[in-house]
């Protein structure tokens, strides 16, 4: 056998493991994977539902401000104002909070690394219907 298909031979498996090989696809359209989908299901659980709720459908009247002054947790499934927020906005929300905007959520930088705040959104995005997503792109979402 020639050496460089050898060569060849040996290097594919290390190729593959390095993530050089096929990748999951992306759900239907979206940016994320269906891995990052159930991921951030569970992280949402565990993290955000206690106060967006279990489905991301938010606080009722959570467009109104409380007796303290702060807004209560939107839903960010699709049906408030988070697709108004690309890619990067829901991140920053996600690491810095939103004490600083008049609300109450905590930061989770240094709780929640880079892929599970995306595990997250992907989450909360595969609940919007395919139209709010489309609005989103075409909003510049992904930028």
């Amino acid at each position: 056998m020639d050496k460089t298909i050898k060569a060849l031979l040996l290097l594919l498996p290390v190729a593959w493991l390095m993530g050089c090989g096929p990748s999951e696809p992306t759900v239907e359209g979206r940016w994320y994977t269906q891995t990052q989908v159930d991921s951030g299901k569970t992280l949402f659980a565990a993290n955000c539902a206690v106060c967006h709720g279990d489905r991301a459908q938010g606080t009722p009247q959570w467009h109104k401000p409380l007796p303290n002054g702060k807004y209560p947790p939107p839903p960010l499934d699709g049906s408030a104002h988070a697709w108004h927020h690309p890619l990067r906005g829901l991140k920053s929300s996600i690491q810095n909070g939103g004490v600083a905007l008049g609300g109450t959520m905590p930061g989770f930088k240094g709780r929640l690394d880079e892929a599970q705040q995306e595990a997250l959104i992907a989450y909360f995005q595969s609940l919007w219907s395919d139209q709010i997503y489309q609005v989103w792109l075409q909003r510049g979402g992904l930028k």
